[in-house]
């Protein structure tokens, strides 16, 4: 099938940055929240990054303008209903994605394609909401999502082939370099590095290390743009406890486990640079300062 026109369910920062890219790469495309408040803060973020790529040369005015143009921001559900392509971006439950879906596969053609943003759940028992497993798939972005390249194209064992691959050649259409994972919890990414910031926290917590001398090992050891304390805060601890706890109830292997220190650190609110506070102090956040436990 020709895709012409994509839905995003959700415009917060995935759903609102997965609406540019694909209004970036000529779709028409119509973005839903679940507040006129929302719709008009996420677009007002797509507006203020595209005004970055005209000041940087990327983008002409006339261009900008034709990127806006294409983009349609609404509260209404059934304005995706003649969507060929339908990405859901919002929060990170199984009950709110199975309850969205089954609303979507109520309302919108056979032909219509749906696909999950979920970094931790099975894509499995999402579709299951919809009579459509066969035309389900994951469409796992990173963020910040009109920078990162990569996007997890995820299949299930019931995903028509013609369908997978349909949306892999889209995730090329939209600039990113597609990568193939089936259907297995944490896909290819956070399959490898969600044991691997587990176990940073597990080396600070055992004196392997200190928050600076963990990081700027792997920084200058092995080349790594940030130390993996930095990533948990820029990730958000909240986030990682709630991807590994997931992750654990899977697979049940303690690669998997949040350590106790993740687990106090959520509970006390520190959850990273969102929250002014995680394994670093961002009182003044060009000067980050390692935190003492």
């Amino acid at each position: 099938m020709a895709i012409e026109k994509v839905g995003v369910v959700g415009c917060g920062l995935m759903g609102s940055g997965i609406a540019q890219v694909c209004a970036q790469a000529g779709f028409a495309t119509v973005v839903r929240e679940v507040a006129p408040e929302l719709v008009e803060k996420g677009l007002k973020g797509i507006e203020k990054n595209l005004g970055r790529l005209v000041e940087k040369g990327n983008l002409t005015e006339a261009q900008k303008s034709e990127i806006r143009g294409r983009l349609t921001g609404t509260t209404a559900i059934e304005d995706l209903m003649d969507c060929d392509v339908i990405v859901e971006a919002i929060i990170e439950q199984l009950p709110a994605k199975r309850e969205l879906f089954a609303k979507l596969d109520g309302l919108c053609p056979a032909s219509s394609i749906f696909a999950s943003n979920t970094s931790s759940l099975t894509i499995t028992e999402i579709a299951t909401a919809t009579k459509r497993p066969d035309r389900f798939v994951g469409l796992h972005f990173f963020n910040p999502v009109p920078v990162m390249k990569l996007v997890e194209v995820v299949r299930t064992i019931a995903t028509n082939p013609e369908v997978y691959e349909e949306m892999v050649g889209f995730g090329a259409r939209l600039g990113k370099t597609p990568v193939r994972a089936h259907d297995s919890t944490g896909f290819i990414v956070n399959r490898l590095l969600v044991p691997y910031l587990l176990d940073a926290i597990r080396a600070l917590e055992e004196g392997v290390g200190s928050i600076e001398d963990v990081d700027n090992s792997m920084k200058l050891g092995c080349g790594h743009p940030m130390g993996p304390l930095t990533l948990l805060d820029f990730v958000g601890l909240d986030t990682t406890f709630y991807i590994a706890n997931i992750m654990f109830e899977e697979f049940r292997e303690r690669r998997f486990a949040p350590p106790p220190l993740l687990k106090r650190m959520v509970l006390a609110g520190w959850n990273g640079r969102k929250a002014g506070r995680g394994f670093y102090d961002y009182s003044d956040p060009a000067k980050p300062k390692a935190m003492k436990f």
